[in-house]
């Protein structure tokens, strides 16, 4: 018979690495969410809606936000 010792296998990230990769994650599909809309229903009509402050600056600035936390959670190092 096979001695079986106990293996604990561990993730690769710890447990604050996966909550702070979720908000990252987070960030990001509020930053596309922010950019959608605007269109108009008829494509003869010009709608100056896709140029507000919202979808040109606010969106875009919380997506890369986001990246910026998704890159923090993957080079953070546990406290082990």
């Amino acid at each position: 018979m096979k001695d079986n010792p106990t293996h604990k296998e561990d993730f690769l990230f710890g447990k604050t690495n996966y909550i702070v990769l979720l908000i990252g994650l987070a960030m990001i599909a509020l930053g596309f969410l922010l950019m959608s809309g605007g269109g108009s229903d008829d494509p003869n009509v010009f709608s100056e809606e896709i140029f507000n402050f919202r979808r040109i600056r606010l969106a875009p600035t919380v997506v890369l936000a986001g990246f910026g936390v998704v890159i923090y959670s993957i080079f953070k190092k546990d406290k082990k």
